[in-house]
């Protein structure tokens, strides 16, 4: 398993003298901060009525040597379960292909949110390419020590309780839930609206036509149009030392539980018992209408027991019921240092990073606070190899040209600057009438 999160240059490249002292000193400190680490236990649970809820839970990948981190993912797929599937099998691997192997831990997680889009992109292309009409919403959480990065696409979400306050690390793509998508994939030349019958009536909810998808971001969807993208919302935060618990379930869980209910009938379980126990909670409320999938994580210190992060506290002060509307941006240079920092008393969860921009220009823009994290002769999105002069810039075209000139980097490849230009409705979109349920 460990092999399969290390880039092609970890598995067969050579390691220079300075590679070995780099990676041997960034072991060291983590095995100094070793006691501020969480320990995790994850369980999982379901019942299926289409078959197309599919979950990941890897623990105990490694970057390097000495560097581990953990995933998880849930894909909720809709028309068929194809998409969910190849998202299943190539997304984490695409995500760790953007990222250069060589970064030290604060430069890797400040890279993360970049590279989950470029690699949420090219999963969303690649697949595309094998012309199937199914699509799959996706939640992709990545646990490195305290710190916790979460991408989402569609309507599955991701929700943390810790201190007795309950964050959201995921964002709802449903048309009903966001009026900015409504107004984006209108701009690039797609209709919004409810189905209509006879006699004129209007049901259901807000979708995308031709298609009738209900998101507005996904991966797959091939026959609905390229404006329904796979750039996800992400946002990372580092855990106080009192740790948390983590639930990621598909929409059979939300449509019929809310966070609070489902943190509350679960409270005191182990989290296999507690992934049963929200599922129960929710096909007993509604009835299987729909796939019900859940993933519980609970991230422990380990110098405290288990029943520690399952009793809910009362907030001291109201200020932690407010911590949900985070987000300055933060250097990274503060990451690794939060984490080894002792402190006597609990401290309260902090935001790092947040952005649902829908814009590959901004996510790929070079002001953007990571530095070496694209190579020059490679393409940003699906990272094959350009030769002289076929990369595309980033800033060509641009009609209010600012410091960056159209030579300069990052570049893409031709098949990922068309990606690009369909998101942003500058291409035809290939559509169909089928609604999508």
């Amino acid at each position: 398993m460990a092999a399969e999160a290390r880039t092609p240059r970890q598995r067969h490249g050579s390691m220079t003298l300075e590679d070995l002292l780099r990676r041997e000193a960034s072991a060291e400190r983590a095995d100094a901060a070793g006691g501020a680490r969480p320990l995790l236990a994850a369980g999982q649970a379901g019942r299926a009525r289409k078959g197309e809820d599919y979950a990941m839970l890897k623990q105990g990948l490694e970057r390097h040597p000495g560097a581990s981190f953990s995933a998880f993912a849930m894909f909720d797929g809709h028309n068929g379960s194809a998409a969910a599937v190849y998202a299943k099998e190539n997304l984490l691997r695409n995500v760790l292909g953007c990222v250069p192997a060589d970064l030290t831990r604060d430069d890797w997680l400040a890279a993360l949110p970049r590279a989950l889009v470029a690699g949420f992109v090219k999963t969303d292309k690649d697949f595309q390419t094998r012309a199937h009409s199914s699509g799959t919403t996706v939640t992709l959480v990545i646990i490195d020590g305290s710190v916790v990065t979460a991408a989402s696409v569609g309507d599955s979400r991701c929700v943390l309780e810790a201190e007795g306050s309950i964050y959201y690390l995921s964002a709802d793509h449903r048309f009903d839930a966001c009026g900015e998508e409504v107004g984006r994939v209108t701009e690039c030349g797609g209709e919004v609206g409810r189905l209509n019958v006879i006699g004129g009536a209007e049901i259901g909810p807000l979708r995308c036509w031709p298609g009738g998808l209900c998101l507005s971001r996904s991966i797959g969807d091939q026959d609905v149009g390229e404006f329904i993208i796979a750039v996800p919302f992400v946002k990372q935060i580092k855990l106080s030392s009192a740790g948390g618990r983590l639930v990621i379930s598909s929409d059979g869980v939300w449509d019929a539980l809310t966070a609070e209910m489902a943190f509350s009938c679960a409270r005191g379980l182990s989290p296999e018992a507690a992934a049963e126990q929200i599922v129960k909670e929710a096909v007993e409320s509604k009835g299987l209408r729909d796939d019900t999938t859940c993933i519980v994580i609970d991230m422990m210190p380990p110098e405290k027991p288990k029943s520690s992060i399952h009793s809910r506290k009362k907030a001291r002060n109201g200020f932690s019921l407010i911590k949900n509307i985070f987000f300055k941006k933060r250097t990274s240079d503060s990451l690794s240092q939060a984490d080894t920092e002792q402190t006597s008393e609990p401290d309260l969860v902090e935001e790092v990073f947040e952005d649902g921009c829908p814009s590959l220009l901004r996510w790929l823009d070079s002001d953007y606070p990571v530095r070496n994290m694209f190579k020059l002769f490679v393409c940003a999105i699906c990272q094959v190899e350009l030769e002289s002069g076929q990369g595309i810039s980033i800033h060509e075209g641009l009609s209010k040209p600012g410091k960056a000139s159209p030579w300069d980097g990052p570049f893409l490849c031709q098949s990922c600057q068309e990606k690009k230009e369909a998101m942003e409705g500058k291409r035809p979109s290939r559509g169909c009438i089928t609604v999508r349920m």
